[in-house]
């Protein structure tokens, strides 16, 4: 890439976060098609005009610029999908877009293109919009085991670690992300995470608990992958969604 192209790029970006920078500017964080988690100065984000089209999950164009490559550097930018409102009705809804976005600022580097992730959270916020609650929970998990994958860590849900076979899965290894038959877990199950029955092959209808099992399985790892060696713990956003789903009793 060259260093002109560098300073000065436009591209697709959803919006993940907003930190005030003096008194009517910004900093914001986004999540680019092709130049990853990026972050820039937004002038005159506190009007009128901005405010609305700031709100975290929003799909914007971006223009970043900035005189040398490693400046934080400024944006302008243009509203391309107003998606945040959708969610304001569904607090469970708000507490996924909320989740959603506060995971993948904590675990993706800055500046490195993950174009899977981009895509993969825009068609997850997507799905969210279009179906009821809670059963979009499943849509989030499978999109956190994509974010885990493209971090370098694939969980292999499709066989018993153990026997091989691929009926009757029923929880995960905490070492190797390897699913296990409820049999062969039998002796240690107390140090295994439970699998929910809608990421096996076996499939189902997932009741609040497995959603439930479901998050803190992919909390788990994406907190041991990404964050530990950091020493940051899971957003709070992230906790919040799981105690607002477990709120909804034992099924809905």
């Amino acid at each position: 890439m060259g260093h002109c192209f560098a300073m000065d790029w436009s591209d697709d970006g959803i919006v993940l976060g907003l930190r005030h920078f003096g008194e009517s500017s910004a900093i914001l964080e986004a999540l680019t098609r092709e130049h990853g988690r990026h972050l820039g100065l937004l002038r005159g984000a506190t009007s009128k005009r901005l405010k609305g089209a700031l709100e975290p999950g929003n799909v914007l164009k971006l223009h970043w610029r900035a005189r040398i490559d490693q400046q934080l550097g400024s944006y302008t930018i243009e509203l391309v999908s107003a998606r945040a409102a959708q969610f304001f009705s569904d607090g469970l809804k708000l507490g996924g877009l909320s989740a959603a976005c506060a995971m993948v600022a904590a675990t993706l580097p800055e500046r490195e293109a993950h174009t899977r992730v981009y895509e993969a959270l825009d068609q997850m916020l997507s799905t969210v919009t279009e179906k009821a609650s809670p059963g979009w929970i499943e849509d989030y998990v499978q999109f956190e085991i994509m974010l885990l994958e493209d971090l370098g860590f694939g969980l292999d849900l499709t066989e018993c670690a153990v026997t091989g076979e691929r009926e009757g899965l029923a929880f995960v290894s905490p070492k190797t992300g390897r699913a296990v038959t409820a049999a062969a877990a039998a002796p240690y199950k107390q140090r295994l995470l439970a699998l929910p029955r809608f990421l096996t092959p076996d499939d189902g209808a997932a009741s609040v608990q497995d959603l439930v099992d479901g998050l803190a399985l992919t909390g788990f790892f994406l907190e041991r992958v990404a964050l530990e060696q950091h020493g940051t713990p899971l957003p709070a956003a992230r906790g919040r969604l799981t105690e607002r789903l477990a709120a909804q009793g034992p099924d809905r």
